[in-house]
């Protein structure tokens, strides 16, 4: 837990933001090609299924124009036999293929969608914690749920219905070319007047889609917040105002919504009328063909069904590209993540730490901000040095930057300037892994999480075998209280250990770091918010975990450290004095005060 406020982006800077996302027609979804492209077997057999599918039912029409010319006019009931037996076989091939295509792009769409989560999730788990310190929780959590859910919709029908439609549409044209030259010459003469409306019109949706997505996502962010937060909610009786707000944003989000929906009906109308149109120009023109002679009944018959599935794919093309428009601004958000570098990453020519460790730490003339543009750092100029087995101790008010220097210790931000070594080599030429392997990190409220307390144990070192797993426990003393739950070890902690007291949530935090075993510790004051018997209990366990290791920590209670090898005394950033505790009391200055006012206060009591 960080005691130094950290910049958060305002609501008009993410207005500004979403305002310079101009819509750029379909290009986002290009983005899902490389997830597509990883199965080109699946996706092979989806195109020759396709193209089977499509061919087939293009056959048919042909076929009846031979039975209206050859069997229906000449009254020859063998030729219309003969005909409706092919059209039979055609369509059990058509069939066939159709439900293949279908299987293969539907199972294309989940494996996509499966990628493209893991994809997005990993890449989150990758970012440095000053990308979460200026996006909230629960609005990444509904790009993941929400938008992956839209184009999960769409990625396997609409992508199959979009290529089945394009194949139709140009399979019709041919075969209305190959049957009448002259009729197809109405066809050229409408499609335009309807595909240019349609596509200047669909460019609409796409804005519209994302700033549903956004005011969705807004929504799923407050309800994460909240949700997380009942007990606080209840205690100020904010339910009513909470409440009022999450109707508020509700609102918001229904009228995004409808507005796309409303643009979508519009597209929908106008590509029907305009469909309708050229239907009937056609008819008529047609009709006058048959009348002058220069084609048959059969062949406008046949002609006339091909227009009719070309127009039928010209307006499921229109539906696809309302749904694109949708999954463009879905994937657009998602994209955003991936595209996202982190600030923190491994370095390109990364050097090894020693083996075994050394345990020793270093900070050289360190400054940090959070913000970069901050006049004021919130470390500056700190230097000390931990040698192996060493325990020192950071004490001071709040915003000193002592959990600051924990943060920087493990990487969680860069320096600004100086450097801080682990082992004697400089963290920025380490990578990651490596580094924070050598640490185990107990914070002033340890994050548990929701499944069983040999679960959240074994978090610490995840192959461990159910053996290390109580010895870590019994050192800890978790095994204490575990043993009197009626499922011991496999008992269900809640969100956020919610079943367990603070004390039990810390010593097993303990036993997690016990766990990891690793040579050096870092304490974010851990028995800062317990109660005289769990301190105790929590003080004996870390009495075990810091033996052998090189120990930093931070503590308001001074009792806690009073053994330390030494004690660095903070105030705004800045290291103002340092020794045992015995020599800082002697010494007089801020530290001898604290220590003055805390343990009087502990004899009174």
């Amino acid at each position: 837990m960080t005691d130094e406020a950290v910049p958060a982006e305002s609501n008009s800077d993410k207005i500004v933001s979403a305002a310079k996302l101009q819509p750029k027609r379909l290009q986002p979804l290009r983005r899902l090609l490389p997830f597509m492209l990883a199965y080109p077997v699946r996706l092979a057999l989806t195109v020759l299924f396709l193209l089977i599918s499509a061919i087939t039912s293009l056959a048919i029409p042909a076929m009846l124009g031979g039975v209206i010319d050859q069997g229906f006019i000449e009254q020859n009931l063998d030729k219309v036999s003969q005909y409706g037996l092919l059209i039979i076989a055609i369509a059990a091939v058509m069939a066939a293929a159709s439900g293949s295509r279908f299987y293969f792009i539907s199972v294309i769409g989940e494996r996509v969608i499966a990628d493209l989560r893991q994809a997005v999730f990993t890449h989150l788990l990758r970012l440095d914690a000053r990308y979460f310190d200026t996006n909230r929780v629960g609005e990444l959590t509904s790009r993941l749920n929400g938008d992956v859910a839209i184009i999960r919709g769409a990625v396997g029908s609409s992508f199959s219905l979009a290529l089945r439609s394009l194949v139709t549409i140009v399979g019709a044209l041919t075969m209305m070319i190959l049957t009448s030259p002259v009729l197809t010459l109405a066809v050229v003469i409408a499609a335009p007047a309807i595909l240019i409306p349609v596509v200047a019109y669909s460019r609409r949706l796409r804005g519209m889609s994302r700033r549903t997505q956004d005011a969705l996502a807004d929504l799923s962010a407050m309800a994460t917040e909240m949700l997380g937060a009942t007990r606080t909610v209840k205690s100020f009786t904010q339910e009513n105002v909470q409440s009022g707000l999450y109707q508020s944003r509700s609102e918001d989000s229904y009228r995004a919504e409808v507005k796309r929906l409303a643009a979508r009906a519009v597209l929908v109308g106008i590509v029907i009328f305009l469909g309708t149109c050229a239907l009937v120009g056609m008819v008529w023109w047609g009709a006058r063909s048959v009348f002058e002679g220069s084609v048959t009944a059969g062949q406008l018959a046949q002609f006339m069904v091909y227009a009719l599935m070309a127009s039928g794919a010209l307006t499921n093309v229109s539906e696809v590209l309302g749904t694109l428009q949708s999954v463009a601004g879905s994937t657009e958000r998602l994209t955003e993540i991936l595209d996202t570098e982190a600030a923190i990453e491994d370095p390109k020519s990364p050097k090894p730490l020693p083996v075994p460790s050394l345990g020793t730490v270093e900070f050289d003339r360190v400054s940090f901000a959070y913000d970069p543009s901050a006049t004021t750092p919130i470390l500056n100029d700190v230097s000390f040095s931990v040698a192996k087995g060493e325990t020192v101790a950071l004490v001071g008010p709040s915003g000193s930057g002592k959990s600051t220097t924990l943060s920087l210790l493990q990487r969680f931000y860069d320096v600004s300037e100086g450097a801080i070594r682990v082992d004697g080599v400089d963290l920025r030429d380490v990578r990651l892994a490596e580094l924070r392997q050598r640490f185990a990190y107990v914070e002033q409220e340890p994050t548990i999480f929701a499944g069983t307390i040999a679960e959240n144990i074994r978090f610490g070192k995840p192959d461990a075998s159910d053996a290390e797993v109580e010895a870590a426990a019994r050192a800890a003393l978790v095994h204490d209280f575990v043993v009197d739950l009626p499922l011991g070890y496999d008992t269900v902690v809640g969100e956020r250990g919610v079943m367990l007291s603070g004390g039990q949530k810390q010593r097993l935090a303990i036993a997690r770091a016990i766990l990891k075993n690793a040579p050096i510790l870092l304490l974010d004051e851990a028995t800062s918010a317990l109660d005289a018997q769990s301190e105790r209990l929590v003080q004996m366990a870390l009495e075990h975990l810091m033996e052998g290791r090189t120990t930093l920590v931070i503590a308001h209670r001074l009792a806690t450290i009073r053994d330390a090898n030494k004690i660095l005394v903070l105030d705004a950033g800045e290291i103002i004095d340092q020794g045992t505790h015995e020599e800082l009391v002697a010494k007089g200055g801020r530290y001898a005060e604290l220590a003055k006012l805390q343990f009087r206060t502990d004899e009174t009591i």
